[in-house]
């Protein structure tokens, strides 16, 4: 009797563990479904896989304190996929990158994301200029969100500073223009239309005669690449 009582405790005790495990499962699943789901994120990754294939894992830095908690930084995370002589930047949190929250089924957020093209270089700190350039994108991110600065293409973004861009503070860049990203296409995500505006540094002397898009549209032209090169030249 005691034999086959100890038997049933024992069974017992493996229904309950088993209960249990089966349960945290069903427990997790349930939170999973509940989570938001990036389907506005892979859009985009989608698109970058396209030009970039078989970068599947890229660089990324991602925003430790979500701006929704307190944080100071508006964008959800930057990726940079390599190009071949420079490294092609992307944000991720103009547009809505997890579930559709706004009413605007057309367009998904602000309707755009930023893009930056930096020429590969022999830096002295190369993890420092990357670092540098989503600080650049995250400020530009800020303008938009905080003070309602929505860009669009073929506008430039002159500030006055007479510091360079780069990490050092020394490149004759001090500013942008920006442009429609021509390495990719504008997407139709889930949550609706996104573009990608795409910065390019700029000298000061050069953001001087810039007035309008047609200028704006004028010097890209003559520039004639949309990488930012930290060490070139003004062209007027």
């Amino acid at each position: 009797m005691k034999i086959l009582l100890y038997i049933f405790i024992v069974l017992f005790i493996l229904f309950i563990k088993r209960y249990r495990k089966v349960v945290k499962r069903i427990k997790e699943e349930e939170e999973k479904e509940k989570a938001p789901q990036p389907i506005g994120w892979h859009a985009i990754e989608n698109e970058f896989l396209r030009v970039y294939p078989g970068q599947d894992n890229p660089k990324h830095y991602g925003t430790i304190i979500p701006f929704s908690l307190g944080g100071k930084d508006p964008l959800n995370g930057i990726s940079i996929y390599e190009g071949k002589d420079f490294w092609h930047f992307v944000s991720f949190g103009l547009t809505e990158v997890y579930e559709k929250e706004s009413e605007d089924k057309e367009i998904s957020g602000y309707g755009y994301e930023l893009t930056f093209k930096l020429k590969k270089d022999n830096y002295e700190d190369e993890e420092a200029e990357l670092k540098n350039v989503c600080a650049i994108l995250q400020t530009i991110a800020r303008l938009v969100v905080v003070n309602g600065e929505v860009f669009s293409a073929n506008e430039y973004i002159y500030t006055g500073q007479t510091e360079g861009i780069d990490s050092k503070r020394q490149s004759k860049l001090t500013g942008f223009i920006l442009v429609k990203d021509p390495s990719v296409e504008s997407i139709e995500s889930p949550n609706g239309k996104v573009e990608f505006l795409e910065l390019i540094g700029m000298t000061d002397s050069e953001l001087k005669t810039l007035s309008t898009r047609a200028s704006v549209e004028e010097i890209y032209k003559k520039l004639n690449s949309d990488i930012t090169d930290y060490k070139r030249e003004a062209i007027v």
